[in-house]
């Protein structure tokens, strides 16, 4: 045909091969339910993670003072440290017997990678630590685990007749369980009273036997640790192994502990200490708890110790939160016959879901004003087409996040938000043309198909120049430095994303539903908005300004 419209651009083109294949409908179909499956499977958060990256070394030099350990340990560490790439601070810290140093990097640097320099560092100059120096311990900080989904505290009921003892054998047995949870990378206990033998010496009596502490602690030392020596190999070929079992099992073995002999008489150290099985009273760590029961009274509950359980880097918040509340639930009967209760003091996880949620709420309710604000103007028809649009931009935005290894957050939901006022521009466009060449005086007797792809083709290039020019105005911020560029790190990852899907929508999909839903015949010129009916007044009658000859 001579009068066939020529394609000028890719929208066209991508119009012309979606408008009639029977996949368009399959491919939208697929990109909705990958979205819901990304929105479901999605790790949850409330925010970002951000990569903060540091350590510590830690090096003892046993009886070298705080001056000592600045001069051979401190200021070397520090000078051979601050030769790392990305290093952004560096603490030292000098104490009796020992010296650490705080390394921290630039935020924004690979943890992994500063970790292995950190410790590649150290190990190159342990040949310059002083003789009489142990082996530097090096500690990386990992926040991706170090802070904590949940937290849980235990405290002893009313008139429960558990000891603290009790109460920490009975929450690390439970600890253990909730370790074997999948993604629950660690858990520790705070304010736990941890059980140990006492040994109180009665430092009157010591003197009066002439022993030293060194003597009492060097006799205890020799019982409490196992030594095995391993011997020869025998004629079947065998290793005979001799070990020295733990003597202490109860506190009759450290009462009956022979400590020295004075004037022939064996010293036991019953004669010199008070002896119990009790808690570790050095530790003068405690927590206490006060809660509200039932009837809304507020309780001293006394001394509880309170569960931390951490996650796995890029797992989900809630999922690991309601499996570990699982867990506490199925021990909830045996805790409350020894008498221990428990309170969640802290559930990111709830926390990220209600966040997720909410913004999620919200953008369903930004995209039914968007939908109600086009009715007026284009037609309920048009409206919807550009409705059923936006969930498609978004899903497939989802899905790109998922497979990226981003998480659900506040900030990501925010970039969609954000996004939400622009992806919707492209379809507005597209069908906002087909809606004026449908109504064009020339588009009668012309074929729809033509007709759309002539409409979609015609507004091609503006709408790829100021999509991209959008997009290029989003993706600096993917270069600021420092926490905020790290938090607000989702937003240049998405928007731009969002954009460029919602050209590949707006070209492929606002044709094709347009083709399906709008209606086209010589009926719909008798329904011609008086916008359109204007547009065309304009081009047929030619006005004679009166001032004009």
């Amino acid at each position: 045909m001579d009068n066939e419209y020529k394609i000028k651009n890719i929208a066209g083109y991508l119009a012309k091969v979606f408008l009639t294949n029977p996949l368009t409908m399959i491919l939208g179909i697929a990109i909705l339910a990958l979205g819901y499956i990304s929105l479901v499977v999605m790790p949850r958060e409330e925010d970002p993670q951000i990569q903060v990256s540091g350590g510590s070394v830690i090096v003892a030099m046993p009886g070298a003072g705080p001056q000592e350990i600045t001069n051979v340990i401190i200021k070397p560490l520090e000078r051979r440290i601050s030769e790392i790439k990305g290093v952004d601070n560096i603490y030292g810290t000098a104490m009796n017997n020992f010296g650490m140093v705080n390394v921290q990097y630039i935020i924004g640097e690979d943890r992994e990678s500063s970790n292995l320099k950190l410790y590649d560092k150290v190990m190159q100059n342990m040949d310059g630590l002083p003789t009489g120096t142990l082996p530097p311990l090096v500690k990386p900080f990992d926040i991706d685990i170090d802070v904590p989904v949940l937290t849980v505290a235990f405290y002893k009921k009313e008139g429960a007749k558990v000891d603290n003892i009790k109460l920490y054998k009975k929450i690390r047995d439970l600890q253990q369980d909730i370790n074997a949870i999948d993604n629950v990378s660690k858990s520790n206990l705070k304010g736990a009273k941890r059980p140990q033998f006492n040994v109180m010496i009665d430092l009157d009596k010591l003197s009066g036997y002439h022993i030293s502490l060194g003597q009492v602690a060097q006799s205890i030392r020799s019982i409490s640790t196992n030594a095995p020596d391993i011997d020869s190999p025998t004629a079947s070929n065998s290793l005979v192994i001799f070990g020295i079992k733990n003597a202490i099992e109860d506190i009759e073995d450290l009462k009956h502990l022979i400590v020295a002999q004075y004037r022939g008489s064996p010293i036991y150290l019953k004669d010199i200490s008070n002896i119990e099985y009790s808690y570790d009273i050095q530790n003068f760590k405690s927590a206490t708890i006060t809660y509200q029961d039932d009837n809304a009274t507020f309780k001293d509950a006394g001394d509880q110790i309170t569960l931390e359980v951490s996650k796995l880097k890029g797992t989900n918040a809630v999922t690991i939160a309601e499996n570990v509340i699982a867990r506490l639930g199925e021990s909830k009967a045996e805790l409350d016959a020894s008498g221990v209760g428990y309170i969640i003091t802290r559930n990111y996880g709830t926390r990220a879901n209600e966040a997720v949620n909410e913004l999620v709420h919200h953008l369903l309710i930004t995209i039914l004003i968007i939908a109600l604000i086009l009715v007026p103007f284009l037609g309920w028809r048009e409206s919807l087409v550009v409705t059923i649009a936006v969930p498609m931009i978004l899903a497939t935005t989802l899905f790109l996040a998922m497979m990226t290894d981003q998480t659900i957050n506040r900030i990501t939901l925010f970039a969609f938000l954000l996004s939400l006022g622009l992806i919707v521009d492209d379809a507005i466009i597209v069908i906002e043309n087909i809606h004026r060449h449908l109504h064009l005086e020339e588009s009668k007797g012309k074929d729809f198909s033509e007709l759309i792809v002539e409409a979609t083709d015609e507004i091609g290039p503006s709408t790829n120049i100021a999509t991209i020019a959008i997009m290029l105005t989003m993706i600096p911020m993917a270069f600021v430095g420092g926490m905020m560029g790290q938090f607000m790190l989702p937003i240049p990852l998405n928007v731009p994303v969002a954009l460029a899907v919602s050209l590949f929508v707006a070209y492929v999909f606002t044709p094709y539903l347009a083709k399906k839903l709008i209606k086209h015949g010589d009926d719909n010129h008798d329904k011609v908005p008086i916008k359109t009916r204007l547009y065309n007044l304009t081009k047929k009658v030619k006005v004679s300004l009166p001032w004009k000859k």
